[in-house]
């Protein structure tokens, strides 16, 4: 029982953090200082893949001012990863733990230096003499399958992380039937976070003598979890606190400084703090994945699909990180948003001597869309047929049987998405018929305009029978009428808005004016876990956690309980992981459905694609904050923009060359598109809190295959390497004779 007369979601109401940040207040973890603090710096391995023989450190410990050089022998337990425990936290010899003298990457830290200033940490860290072993090395993902690649983890034959399947109906049969085939081989390459706060964060023994880590991260419980493995703690005595996070987009998921913090604190007894500089932040965080697809698709002349079969290989780099769930997203995906009857998939998540890959928004799907929605589009042109129109006659619907061969969850959206995003853009229908209207052309003969269409679906919450669960606490306080309602909630607020978010659904379940509500967040010594800010599950997991505790606590006031206190864990249906043979499963418990329609301009001299317009049709579910959720679209447009047109990340054999924002370019205010235009659809979710979707990384997704469509439209190329770069386009370009020589 709830009571819910206030209207506070659908508002957009002030975000609770605007004040603070907008005047500098707000701290985040590199402002935080303690007295009587010491600054550690980190020795990186020197090498892509080597043994490390020796770590001497006596003249690094022998500089005044040094407190402590901490090796692998001080790791309890030298082991850590968010998903498999395949990276040492300090590389070197000495340890019980196999492979832990190994450096397989150049992001791999060898030492941390404690001192009284950051200056002398710095100096010291010249001073620790490292004797590595030169060991083969591979930075190529296919070599590394080669059967006499080097191997980088002992149990992982082929320097396989993941391999996924998936056998759905008869490919003979759908070959046969097919009137046109298309092929082609797609390919992305890594992406920076680039998010504005670079890694930092400060650990100290706090009153109940915990080890407190302050730092910037996406779920603290997990962050808690690897900490207190590592340090062989129990899980009372670490305690992680979130302050204001700089931007994340999946780049936090993973360990960066919090174990070497906790360890320093532990055995120091004093606090110890570190902060990251920004080329530091590109040279030694996990990027997205780069991934290849070679893929065959079939239709029929009247645009039905009869057949699709993919080969997706990922670079997972030297560890894990989050690889073999991404991979297993891009295998879900990469047959796009379509009911087709025979589908083959073989996918791949390899170990290299690169940067480590992990997450990023959209975790996977960008990369296979880029594949599905570039099929689709080279379809629509060789059957001379409408890309929405095409799209229309095959996308899934409600009661559709997904390529894993069971039903998408109820509430499927993909039809309506496709229509409003024609609709509102540059296509127009006649009958059952869609035409999309050409662009007028410049003056200028040297520039071309053209329109592109995609679109998506991706998972909300965990996924692959990941245990998933949110928590959230509620506190009813005052006497005759509820005055203060205290929110109780772990999820971070990355710079999305989620805590705004969180006290209006509180407020909304109790029934109280926002500015009723308080929150205590992101401290795992005041609530349990929430789950991770990524997935685009927070709002609606942290909704339905928030409406469960609502109901507890509601009933409590009623029976004049004084606070009246309620706690309710949230779990969704269950998931479950691909069929090693058939791939056959029951991958997530919700989706969200996107389409974008772009225009663009080509510069056929220069090579220069320039984007003028976007469209974003957005299934949400129901809007909890409007213009926090239209500042969600276009960032995530323009965030894709950059990866699309010129973030271009070089890696030298597995060096990063380009670890500067003068050298790694991503989009400024100058580069925003002149119009960006935010469709959004409510079409509840059965199981969404007030039919809420997550819908955060929903507007990255299809934004690349759009462009690369309206550039053929514009050119008559097509162009299949990401991303599309000045020189890229304009070599393509004159293999077809356009342009000027």
């Amino acid at each position: 029982m709830t009571s819910e007369h206030s209207d506070v979601i659908s508002e957009s109401v002030k975000r609770i953090d605007a004040r603070g940040k907008v005047t500098g207040e707000t701290r985040y973890p590199g402002d935080i200082d303690i007295d009587g603090q010491l600054w550690m710096r980190i020795k990186f391995s020197e090498r892509a893949h080597a043994r490390v023989v020796n770590v001497d450190a006596a003249k690094a410990e022998a500089l005044p001012g040094v407190f402590r050089v901490f090796t692998s022998r001080d790791v309890p337990v030298n082991e850590y990863g968010l998903v498999i425990k395949d990276q040492p936290v300090l590389c070197g010899p000495g340890g019980v733990k196999a492979g832990a003298d190994v450096v397989r990457c150049y992001m791999d830290m060898v030492a941390t230096v404690v001192a009284e200033t950051d200056a002398i940490a710095l100096a010291a860290l010249d001073l620790i003499d490292v004797r590595y072993e030169d060991l083969p090395a591979v930075f190529d993902a296919e070599e590394a399958m080669a059967d006499k690649a080097p191997q980088l983890h002992p149990d992982s034959p082929g320097n396989l992380v993941a391999r996924y399947r998936i056998r759905r109906g008869d490919m003979a049969a759908g070959w046969a039937a097919a009137d046109v085939v298309v092929e082609g081989e797609y390919e992305t390459t890594w992406q920076e976070h680039a998010y504005l706060q670079p890694e930092a964060g400060l650990a100290y023994i706090d009153e109940e003598d915990r080890v407190a880590v302050v730092v910037a991260g996406q779920w603290t419980h997990e962050d808690q979890e690897q900490i207190y493995h590592a340090l062989d703690l129990p899980p009372e005595q670490v305690r992680v606190i979130y302050p204001a996070v700089g931007g994340a987009f999946g780049g936090r998921e993973d360990m960066s400084v919090q174990i070497i913090l906790a360890l320093a604190a532990v055995i120091l007894r004093r606090p110890v703090k570190i902060q990251w500089n920004r080329e530091e932040s590109i040279l030694y965080h996990h990027k997205r994945h780069p991934i290849k697809v070679r893929a065959k698709w079939g239709a029929t002349r009247a645009g039905m699909l009869t057949a699709a079969s993919a080969e997706v290989i990922g670079d997972a780099g030297a560890y894990n990180y989050t690889s073999n769930k991404v991979l297993g997203n891009a295998q879900l995906t990469v047959s796009g948003p379509y009911e087709i009857l025979n589908v083959q998939v073989d996918t791949y998540a390899v170990y290299t001597n690169n940067i480590p890959s992990g997450a990023f928004r959209g975790f996977g799907a960008p990369q296979a869309l880029f594949a599905a929605e570039g099929q689709m589009n080279r379809l629509a042109a060789a059957l001379d047929m409408d890309p929405l129109e095409i799209r229309l006659k095959n996308s899934i619907r409600e009661g559709s049987i997904g390529v894993v061969d069971t039903p998408f969850p109820a509430g499927v959206t993909m039809p309506q998405v496709f229509e409003a995003c024609g609709r509102e853009s540059w296509w127009r229908r006649s009958g059952e018929n869609w035409r999309l209207l050409k662009p007028a052309q410049p003056p200028d003969r040297s520039k071309r305009r053209g329109r592109g269409i995609a679109g998506g679906f991706k998972n909300v919450g965990f996924s692959f029978g990941f245990p998933e669960h949110c928590w959230a606490g509620l506190e009813l306080h005052g006497r005759a009428h509820i005055d203060k309602v205290v929110l109780y909630h772990a999820g971070a607020d990355v710079g999305q808005g989620a805590h705004t978010a969180l006290c209006q659904m509180a407020a909304q379940a109790i029934g109280v004016p926002f500015d009723a509500v308080e929150l205590v967040a992101s401290d795992t010594a005041s609530s349990e876990s929430a789950g991770s800010a990524s997935a685009s599950r927070l709002t609606f997991m942290s909704g339905n956690a928030i409406r469960g505790a609502a109901d507890i606590a509601l009933q409590k006031w009623q029976d004049e309980e004084r606070p009246a206190v309620g706690e309710f864990m949230y779990r969704p249906p269950a998931t479950t992981p691909f069929d090693p043979e058939n791939g056959r499963a029951v991958p997530n418990f919700a989706y969200g459905y996107v389409a974008e329609a772009v225009e663009v301009e080509v510069d056929i001299e220069t090579g220069q694609v320039h984007l003028l317009d976007v469209v974003c049709a957005n299934d949400v579910g129901k809007v909890i904050n409007p213009q926090q959720l239209e500042g969600q679209i276009e960032g995530a447009i323009i965030q894709a923009q950059g990866y699309a047109l010129m973030e271009d990340l070089v890696s030298d054999e597995g060096r990063i060359r380009n670890p500067h924002l003068s050298t790694y370019l991503i989009p400024t205010s100058l580069d925003v598109p002149p119009r960006i235009r935010s469709v959004i659809l409510e079409h509840p979710d059965p199981i969404g809190p007030w039919g809420a979707r997550g819908m955060a990384e929903m507007p990255f997704l299809p934004l690349a295959p759009a462009i690369a469509a309206a550039i053929y439209d514009a050119t008559g190329v097509w162009i299949d390497s990401q991303p599309f770069t000045p020189q890229k386009v304009v070599v393509a370009l004159r293999k077809r004779g356009i342009g000027f020589i």
